[in-house]
């Protein structure tokens, strides 16, 4: 907490005042990234550069490879946390699931409306090409999501989604 409150250049009892606890601060930090990651940032971008549902999701690899080469990369929040807690009833591990649950909806609802049978399952895999992505450009990947993209490109087809242009 003394990290936080030097980095935040704010007196320990204002921090204090606003979270009560560690947990309470990394439960705000998650509900932030979310807004900000989640929706501001990734749905909003996949929205942008995509009007058909199919384009849309693989417009989330070419979104994630311009992430990745970011100086400021540094993964996901969601699944560091997740990974890093052990306990699974910790309510900040659990936060990080449903932040998680939450991508995956979205990604769920641009399956649906791309007409792929099973949209839930068709998320999930979706979603573990995201991740995997993620974690194979933290290890120096620089073309993961090129390569996810290609193998997203294969999972749609093989749903019967139409794959734009």
């Amino acid at each position: 907490m003394d990290a936080v409150i030097e980095g935040a250049g704010v007196a320990k009892m204002t921090l204090y005042r606003n979270f009560a606890s560690k947990e309470e601060l990394a439960l705000a930090f998650l509900e932030r990234r979310e807004e900000l990651w989640t929706q501001g940032w990734l749905q909003n971008e996949v929205e942008k550069r995509g009007s058909d549902p199919a384009e849309r999701l693989l417009a989330i690899f070419d979104i994630f490879g311009e992430w990745f080469q970011r100086k400021d990369f540094e993964g996901c929040a969601f699944v560091t946390i997740m990974l890093e807690l052990d306990d699974r009833s910790d309510p900040v591990r659990r936060a990080s699931v449903r932040h998680l649950a939450n991508i995956r909806a979205f990604i769920a609802g641009l399956a649906a409306a791309a007409g792929v049978p099973d949209a839930d399952a068709f998320a999930r895999q979706w979603h573990i090409l995201m991740k995997g992505s993620i974690v194979a450009a933290a290890e120096g990947d620089t073309q993961a999501a090129a390569r996810a993209k290609e193998l997203g490109s294969l999972l749609l087809a093989d749903r019967g989604a139409a794959i734009p242009g």
